[in-house]
């Protein structure tokens, strides 16, 4: 299994219920491959509490695979996006609810309006009478959890039937481990630096963290701005590594965020995800004249992303903070 970049709970723990499933369908080997960092505080604890084995993925191995590896995609689809899949790479399997087009593998199923990934591989677990193990469940329930925020956002009847399939199966301190991770210094002060650098208009709110090496500090700081009085829509942005990393919340029915992101940026990077979050990268590359000097650096990225959100929604040059 090929995890998306940097994965999060409902990738991981839908790739070790593939893996799962593989076991007892007779495949003796299996792997479950990142690229990315796995940064955000959650994301470590899941890995590291759950003790779910992951390696590095080098594509040069998929060149010349043989017929019998197999290659699964879970919450993520398509070869090139979100992930370090060569593009046009033969896929075998994909299981996804994220929204996508031109999805091509031997098996696919994708569910836009499922809430999780890991509601989906519950249903798998379920229709093949295969008993999870405590971690397993507690993974995949913790993963429901996660991606639909409580069971607050873009939950259906499907998710609260497989939550209570895996109660009876979860380990609840384990559970309760997963739910209180500490966070980190630099995920605060990055927050703390989003909170400072704010630009509202109407009711959508623009942000930056400046540089972190935490990638996570990114959407966990645009889901802090989205509690702000007043605010529909929360984009924030910051540099991490050699990209630039952006993350959105929108209640807003009028505003769908993946589609601003993808919009805004396809010309020089990605983006996307559902109408309420989304998340996309983009290439320092492109800002490759101004990375000596790293303040220069930052107010030119600040003016761009900026600028061509606020063009995109079509608001006026009236701001407050």
């Amino acid at each position: 299994m090929v995890c998306h970049n940097n994965p999060d709970p409902d990738c991981l723990a839908s790739a070790l219920a593939v893996g799962r499933i593989a076991a007892v369908a007779g495949i003796d080997e299996r792997h479950i491959l990142y690229s990315g960092d796995i940064s955000h505080q959650q994301n470590r604890a899941f890995v590291n509490l759950l003790d779910i084995g992951l390696k590095s993925f080098e594509p040069p191995t998929l060149q010349d695979r043989p017929a019998d590896l197999l290659l699964a995609f879970v919450d993520h689809s398509v070869p090139g996006a979100n992930n370090q899949v060569p593009e046009g790479t033969p896929v075998d399997i994909v299981i996804d609810h994220h929204p996508a087009e031109n999805i091509e593998a031997r098996f696919v199923d994708h569910r836009e309006e499922i809430g999780a990934a890991a509601t989906i591989l519950t249903q798998y677990v379920r229709t093949l009478d295969i008993d999870p193990d405590s971690v397993l469940a507690t993974a995949l329930l913790f993963a429901i959890r996660r991606e639909t925020l409580n069971f607050l956002r873009g939950v259906t009847r499907e998710e609260y039937d497989a939550a209570g399939y895996l109660h009876d199966h979860m380990d609840r301190d384990l559970l309760r481990q997963l739910s209180t991770p500490s966070i980190t210094g630099a995920t605060l002060d990055a927050i703390a630096t989003a909170i400072d650098n704010r630009t509202t208009r109407s009711a959508v709110l623009i942000s930056h963290i400046g540089r972190t090496t935490e990638r996570d500090a990114v959407p966990q700081a645009a889901g802090y701005l989205a509690t702000l009085e007043g605010v529909e829509t929360v984009i924030v942005f910051g540099i991490v590594h050699e990209a630039i990393h952006l993350s959105a919340r929108s209640p807003d029915p009028r505003i769908h965020v993946g589609n601003v992101l993808r919009t805004t940026f396809e010309d020089v990077g990605s983006g996307g995800g559902h109408h309420d979050v989304a998340g996309g990268e983009i290439p320092l590359g492109i800002f490759a004249d101004y990375t000596t000097d790293d303040d220069q650096l930052l107010t030119i990225v600040e003016r761009v992303i900026t600028g061509r959100l606020f063009s995109e929604l079509d608001l006026t040059d009236e701001s407050s903070g």
